[in-house]
């Protein structure tokens, strides 16, 4: 509790800031210190007279747009929801990549994962637009600032992440879900990996899990309920090596019946959807470092 009220504390003079908006930027422009403008030698606070003509002179040519305290409150809110549903989104896509690996979704992608990152787009859009606009007064600035020239290199990064969020969704995605179902309708005796990640268990998806080179379907047992085992395991995926470190041995897993042989996957014989599903997921993942790049650009360089 302390430490809640003690971020709370210093966090909250940060949104009652009166006069904040100049930046270095405005610095390097005149080539004078920050005490040129303002009162206070380390910048922020009341401006002296030069630095009230200099305000002027940007708001005359469109550089500079001031806002009011309350019209502050509110793009302060916005940009915090702007950044934790980035951190969401951001943090997905990591996710999937680093721990759940692109073959995950390959099959289609899950309706749960789905809805979280088509929501954390349209909040994100809504919320970047209105800071924008509220930190971008005309367009001149961004072409012809360093800060305007940085966020329309990060738009345009989210536009194209969108663009493919788009093609995956609604070309890709369903000629993959398609595909798998088919394989898995036609081959019930062996699959690959890609096509074992598909039997997760979920939205009426059979369960299976694999073991030292076998496939066994473990719908019907309790312990793998919607298709995960204790909150810890999920069925779609080769659990040869986690077996190992399981408090039980082998035999309940020999015990469930047995679907086929897991086949090894050959990469050049991925169809066109697939490789194109992989394409633009890798192409995402390099965007999200991207986009941070520029923003660790903005704010610290």
């Amino acid at each position: 509790m302390k430490t809640a009220l003690a971020i709370v504390i210093f966090f909250l003079p940060l949104v009652f800031l009166s006069e904040g908006f100049c930046t270095q930027e405005y610095a390097g422009q005149t080539g004078k210190n920050c005490g040129e403008c303002h009162v206070e030698a380390v910048g922020g606070g009341k401006l002296t007279a030069a630095g009230e003509a200099f305000r002027d002179d940007l708001r005359i040519k469109g550089h500079f747009r001031p806002l009011t305290q309350t019209q502050k409150i509110v793009r302060f809110i916005i940009g915090y929801i702007h950044t934790i549903t980035a951190i969401m989104w951001f943090g997905t896509i990591l996710y999937v990549h680093i721990l759940l690996k692109p073959a995950y979704a390959a099959g289609g992608l899950p309706k749960g994962e789905l809805m979280l990152g088509w929501l954390s787009i349209f909040i994100m859009t809504i919320t970047g637009t209105l800071l924008s606009l509220a930190r971008v007064p005309s367009w001149d600035m961004l072409f012809h600032t360093r800060f305007g020239i940085l966020l329309t290199i990060k738009i345009a990064l989210f536009m194209v992440m969108v663009s493919t969020a788009i093609f995956v969704t609604f070309v890709i995605g369903p000629r993959l879900r398609r595909k798998m179902q088919c394989d898995i309708k036609n081959c019930k005796q062996d699959l690959n990996h890609e096509q074992l990640s598909h039997c997760d268990g979920k939205d009426g998806r059979p369960a299976y899990i694999a073991y030292n080179g076998i496939i066994y379907d473990v719908a019907g047992s309790k312990l793998w309920k919607s298709g995960s085992h204790m909150a810890k395991h999920a069925a779609g995926h080769d659990l040869t090596d986690i077996l190992k470190q399981a408090p039980h041995g082998e035999d309940r897993v020999l015990k469930m019946p047995v679907i086929g042989k897991l086949l090894q996957t050959d990469k050049s014989e991925r169809p066109v959807p697939m490789k194109l599903f992989y394409f633009f997921a890798y192409m995402n993942l390099i965007f999200v470092f991207l986009i941070v790049f520029v923003i660790s650009l903005w704010r610290w360089w």
